[in-house]
């Protein structure tokens, strides 16, 4: 039987994935990471001269086994960006822990991505806002009762006790209003906070949640974004809201609904993407130099 000192580190593994997208890739280095959430995977397809990857073939990479995330990594040029996007991400509930969770947003930001920009779709905590609604993530807050750092760190990857008080970078969140504002698209800004799931909140938990100053809920986002930061590259959080979550209107909440509602604002999101891949190149966010 194995013993976890068997197992190589955290910092040889993601490195080890790393290696075998470079090998793929050729001598292309990823500025921008994408981790597409549901209903957005197609905006991996409009990648220009993408090489896909499946997660079977990365070492390390966890595959989902849910409905609307294909399990696949494109690398490609968009916008004037060169980036790595994931088709779908992996969540605590289908029994992996939070580390692993984390695992391929290691790997985007060792590939050389010095922006991540996250989406995902969550339920709505402010009644006023309809399904459809698009909210940049302001911060967080973390009640998956797992943690991205948890156990040994390794100084080669981050810090110990890294700081989060500016998780989601204040200047990014600027730039994309700016985007958005310039497109004409409604954009809403807050808090946006983990669950652990399978199942939806109750109507108590919903209160609950409301109480601590939350906006929106999901089962994912903040182990990435955790893992980002420890890392030294800056985050951007985009939440499509694609219902009103429970007790809110008094209806039962499905996954059906989660997708439609996703595939509904689709072309809206996917526009806000692309603007703000052009902005980030613009702007000169993702140049060389200190983090």
């Amino acid at each position: 039987m194995s013993s976890s000192h068997d197992r190589p580190d955290l910092y040889d593994r993601v490195h080890a994935a790393a290696a075998v997208v470079r090998a793929r890739i050729g001598g292309r280095a990823p500025q921008v990471g994408l981790i597409l959430g549901s209903g957005l995977g197609g905006f991996a397809d409009r990648l220009e001269d993408a090489v896909a990857i499946d997660y079977a073939e990365l070492p390390g990479f966890p595959v989902s086994r849910v409905h609307g995330h294909a399990g696949r990594l494109v690398v490609g040029r968009r916008g004037g960006a060169m980036c790595v996007a994931m088709k779908g991400r992996v969540h605590l509930y289908e029994g992996h822990g939070a580390v692993e969770v984390a695992f391929p947003a290691r790997v985007l930001v060792a590939l050389g991505a010095r922006v991540l920009l996250v989406t995902n779709a969550a339920g709505g905590l402010r009644p006023e806002w309809s399904p459809g609604t698009l909210m940049l993530i302001r911060d967080h807050i973390d009640l998956l009762r797992d943690h991205a750092l948890r156990g040994p760190n390794d100084e080669r990857l981050g810090p110990r006790f890294p700081d989060m008080t500016t998780a989601y970078a204040p200047g990014l969140r600027a730039l994309v209003k700016e985007v958005a504002a310039a497109q004409g698209v409604a954009l809403e800004e807050g808090v946006y906070v983990a669950m652990p799931g399978p199942t939806y909140e109750t109507p108590a938990e919903v209160r609950m949640l409301q109480g601590l100053g939350a906006d929106a809920t999901g089962m994912s986002t903040v182990p990435e974004v955790v893992v980002a930061r420890h890392m030294g590259a800056r985050v951007i959080g985009v939440s499509c809201i694609t219902n009103k979550a429970a007790g809110i209107t008094g209806e039962p909440l499905s996954h059906d609904e989660v997708t439609e509602t996703a595939t509904r604002v689709r072309a809206t999101f996917e526009g806000l993407l692309d603007g703000i891949l052009v902005a980030l190149v613009g702007r000169g966010e993702l140049a060389e130099g200190p983090r």
